[in-house]
C-alpha cells in the first residue's frame, strides 16, 4: 500500500522534565504516596540524562494530574483523544489534498483509555466524515499498535486497491498516569507523553508516495507481565519491568534477521518506536550497523507517546529524505504482549 499523507499533532501544553518534577512535588499526597527511595529515584530520572527534553500533556488541569479520580481520568481521555486524533486526521487530509468524502475506512489505535463506541466514532463525527465510512478500533496492543494498524489497512487495500484508508494512532498517556513507589510505575511517569499521528493510504501510488510492505510480527505471551497495563483503584497502572530493554532488543533483532535474509534491497535506515533511552541503546547494540536518530529526536521532543511514536519517527525521516530505489527503510514497533511488529518502507 502507498502513503499519500502523514500528519502529527501534540497538545500545546509542553513541560520540561524539571517542570514535571516540580509539578509532581506539588501533588498533595506526594510524600504519602512515595517513600523516600521513590522520591530520590524520581528526582534522579527527571534531572538526569533521560534523552527527553520535553513532553506534552493533554489533560485539562495538569497540576491535578495525580489527584484525578478514575472517573475524571476517563472523562479526560474521552475529551482529549478524539480532539487530538481529529486534529491529526484533518491535517493529513489537507496535506494530501484529499477530500474527507473520499475516505472509505478509518482505523484508530489506542491503549490509554477505553470508549464504546470507540474513538473512531467520535473522530468521524468531529471530522464530519461520511456516515457509511467503515470504522475500526484497535485496542490492547500498547506501544506497538501502529504497525498492526497499518497491516489492517493493507488488508483492506489488497481486497480493493481503489479504496482510501485513514489510520490514526492516538494516545493520551497523561490520562493513564499512576503514582506509587514501584520502580516501573515511576519510570512510566517520567517517560510518557501525549500525541497523535494520522496517515492516509491508497492501493495505488501517488506523486512522491512511499510503499509499506513486508509486514512481520513476534508475540511472546510468556513475557506478558513484563510490560502491560493493569487496573488499580479503577485506574490504569503501567507494569514495566527492568528487562524490557533487553526484551525489545532481542525481538527487534529477530525481526531484522528475518527481513534481512530475504532477497530484497538492503536496509539503509531503521525507524524504531522511541521506547526510551535504555531501549534505544539496547537496540543499537543489537543492530550496530544502524543509528536510531529519528527515534531519539522523537524521544527528545515528545517523550514516549506509545503507539504514535514510530509514525512520528517516519515523519522525521521523510522530512530529510525518502528511500531510494536501491535501498529500503525498516520500521519497527514493540510493546505490550510482549510483541514486536515491523514492515519495510520502499520507494513507490
Amino acid at each position: 500500500m502507498f502513503l499519500h499523507a502523514l500528519a502529527t499533532a501534540t497538545p500545546p501544553a509542553t513541560f520540561s522534565q524539571e517542570e514535571c518534577l516540580a509539578m509532581v512535588r506539588r501533588a498533595p499526597d506526594y510524600h504519602t504516596r512515595l517513600d523516600r527511595r521513590a522520591r530520590l529515584t524520581l528526582s534522579q530520572i527527571l534531572r538526569g540524562d533521560s534523552g527527553i527534553a520535553a513532553r506534552q500533556f493533554a489533560v485539562s488541569d495538569v497540576e491535578r494530574l495525580f489527584s484525578f479520580s478514575a472517573d475524571e481520568l476517563n472523562a479526560e481521555f474521552r475529551r482529549a483523544a478524539p480532539l487530538l486524533a481529529t486534529e491529526a486526521l484533518e491535517s493529513a487530509l489537507d496535506r494530501g489534498g484529499i477530500d474527507r468524502r473520499e475516505l472509505d475506512a478509518l482505523i484508530v489505535c489506542t491503549c490509554t483509555g477505553y470508549l464504546c463506541p470507540g474513538v473512531s466514532s467520535y473522530v468521524a463525527e468531529q471530522a464530519r466524515l461520511a456516515d457509511d465510512l467503515w470504522l475500526q478500533d484497535i485496542v490492547g496492543l500498547g506501544c506497538g499498535a501502529a504497525i498492526p494498524m497499518m497491516r489492517a489497512a493493507n488488508a483492506i487495500l489488497a481486497a480493493d486497491p481503489r479504496r482510501t484508508v485513514a489510520c490514526v494512532a492516538v494516545e493520551i498517556c497523561s490520562a493513564a498516569f499512576f503514582l506509587d513507589s514501584d520502580p516501573g510505575v515511576l519510570v512510566s511517569a517520567c517517560l510518557f507523553g501525549d500525541g497523535a499521528c494520522a496517515t492516509i493510504w491508497q492501493g495505488r501510488p501517488g506523486e512522491g508516495s512511499i510503499r509499506c510492505h513486508g509486514y512481520d510480527t513476534i508475540h511472546q505471551p510468556a513475557q506478558r507481565d513484563m510490560i502491560r497495563f493493569e487496573q488499580r483503584d479503577g485506574k490504569l497502572r503501567n507494569l514495566l519491568a527492568p528487562s524490557v530493554p533487553a526484551l525489545a532488543a532481542a525481538a527487534v533483532g529477530k525481526l531484522y534477521a528475518r527481513t534481512n535474509s530475504a532477497t530484497a534491497p538492503r536496509i539503509a535506515r531503521v525507524i524504531s518506536h522511541a521506547g526510551g533511552r535504555d531501549v534505544l541503546n539496547s537496540i543499537e547494540a543489537e543492530l550496530p550497523q544502524h543509528e536510531l536518530d529519528d527515534a531519539r529526536e522523537v524521544l527528545r521532543h515528545h517523550g514516549n507517546m506509545s503507539s504514535p511514536s514510530v509514525l512520528f519517527g517516519l515523519e522525521h525521516a521523510l522530512a530529510a529524505a525518502k528511500p531510494s530505489a536501491e535501498e529500503d527503510w525498516w520500521m519497527v514497533s514493540f510493546g505490550a504482549g510482549f510483541s514486536a511488529h515491523s514492515c519495510r518502507v520502499s520507494a513507490a
